[in-house]
């Protein structure tokens, strides 16, 4: 018997959007992370940790700094902007370590801080860390077990929000936020070895790879559009992993768990447009323009990626249409109960299955349930204001951010049918740091002066 329009189109709509959800709560269900090896050849001595920050300063900023020393890297490097660089060097003092050492930038980048500091790393591994995160004391060990592989360059964390002695509404969007990106880069991750992003919160790295000059050039070279994007870093730095043939570990355990902080408060919103600009970006980027993630990672491309483009909140309500006007011709009790089970499953389920974690930690919090389940849909009108604002690279969410907004992303010159720039000369001045007018200078070790070296 042949299916009606509406049939066809319900199942198809159906199994093209849940069957990814099925397979990826089996996937991560069953994810293991790396074990640490009996006798590891990397120990925290093989680390330099390396903090980018605006303020220099802070209770934050010093806990993360805390935290991190406690784990015993060989070394960790604060890069602040100019003009905060003397609270950074009082905050250094205050935490009295030989191991702290503070640089600075002349605009606030992250990108360009993160330049700064990284030809200056002596260590085989280097570790990324925010400003406002706290690290458990078995971290380490944890992030460098998958770098046993000699395949691995990269290595994520597990990462949770600071539970407040008083949530907020705030803090619980933020808390599923961080879920839904755990449950879906393990998923992913367990699958295809793809992954959405490798969050830069708590990240490592194989210092060689961020010392290549090619990694550099590319580095402060992205483009989106017509513009120089110095933004989006850490979904650059993924990117770069997988077109250059290396793996990705993510450590979804507890001993690796990371804690973070989010906007507590209206302005999360600006935050999570941010994101949601950055991810358009992005995987607009991997897929048309990268394109090899279609058959290097499949799943990943189908299960994240391509939902840039298909997943809206119009699909709900159409596709219990579908399943509704499918079912017009059935008995009435029985369509009543197919509407009543794909309702659950539609506007229920769906959109709770992959936070149950968070509420198995936090039973509290099923009575923002229902807000959640809202939100998911006020999200997808953040996701249209992103769609239209991609060049926009503005935090709008923390003090001092933007001072140096207009560097995030700037104008390339344009050109005429000839070929020829045609924007108007100006005067470029001596760059006073790693900017995008003079690339970093890169590490290398003389054996002969056994000394440290820097080349342009």
């Amino acid at each position: 018997m042949a299916l009606s329009q509406y049939e066809l189109s319900a199942i198809l709509l159906f199994v093209f959007r849940y069957f990814r959800l099925v397979v990826n709560l089996i996937s991560h269900w069953t994810y293991k992370s790396v074990p640490i090896p009996e006798n590891p050849t990397y120990t925290s001595e093989d680390v330099t940790v390396i903090i980018p920050t605006i303020d220099g300063e802070g209770e934050e900023l010093k806990r993360t700094i805390q935290t991190c020393l406690i784990t015993q890297p060989a070394e960790l490097i604060i890069v602040t902007v100019e003009a905060n660089i003397k609270k950074a060097l009082k905050l250094a003092a205050e935490i009295n370590s030989k191991k702290v050492r503070v640089l600075d930038v002349a605009k606030a980048n992250k990108r360009r801080q993160m330049c700064r500091a990284i030809p200056e790393v002596m260590t085989r591994i280097t570790i990324f860390a925010d400003d406002d995160v706290i690290w458990p004391t078995t971290v380490v060990p944890w992030m460098l077990a998958p770098f046993e592989n000699e395949k691995v360059g990269a290595v994520g964390t597990c990462q949770r929000l600071v539970r407040p002695k008083q949530p907020t509404l705030w803090t619980f969007l933020g808390s599923l936020y961080l879920e839904r990106r755990n449950f879906d880069c393990s998923a992913c991750l367990n699958i295809d070895g793809g992954l959405p992003c490798l969050s830069g919160r708590t990240v490592a790295y194989r210092t060689s790879i961020l010392q290549e000059e090619q990694f550099t050039f590319d580095f402060t070279n992205e483009t989106w559009r017509t513009f120089q994007l110095n933004a989006d870093d850490d979904n650059f730095m993924t990117r770069w992993m997988f077109n250059h043939g290396w793996e990705i570990k993510m450590q979804y355990d507890k001993a690796c768990e990371v804690q973070t902080t989010l906007e507590d408060g209206p302005t999360y919103l600006k935050q999570c447009l941010r994101w949601v600009r950055s991810n358009w970006r992005s995987n607009l980027t991997s897929m048309f323009v990268e394109r090899q993630y279609w058959w290097t990672h499949p799943w990943t491309t189908y299960a994240v990626f391509q939902t840039t483009l298909t997943a809206w909140a119009f699909v709900d309500p159409l596709l219990f249409y579908l399943i509704y006007r499918a079912t017009a011709t059935w008995n009435l009790d029985y369509q009543r109960a197919v509407l009543i089970v794909a309702g659950i499953w539609i506007f229920f389920f769906a959109k709770t299955v992959k936070l149950m974690g968070h509420f198995i930690r936090y039973p509290a919090d099923f009575i923002f349930l229902p807000i959640s389940i809202l939100f998911g849909y006020l999200h997808g009108i953040i996701k249209l204001i992103g769609l239209c604002t991609l060049s926009e690279t503005a935090w709008g969410s923390r003090e001092g951010a933007d001072t140096d907004n207009k560097f995030r992303m700037i104008r390339l010159p344009s050109y005429n049918s000839f070929g020829e720039i045609t924007y108007e000369p100006v005067q470029v001045q001596q760059s006073t740091d790693y900017d995008t007018l003079k690339l970093p200078q890169y590490y290398s070790y003389d054996p002969q002066r056994g000394s440290n070296r820097y080349h342009d």
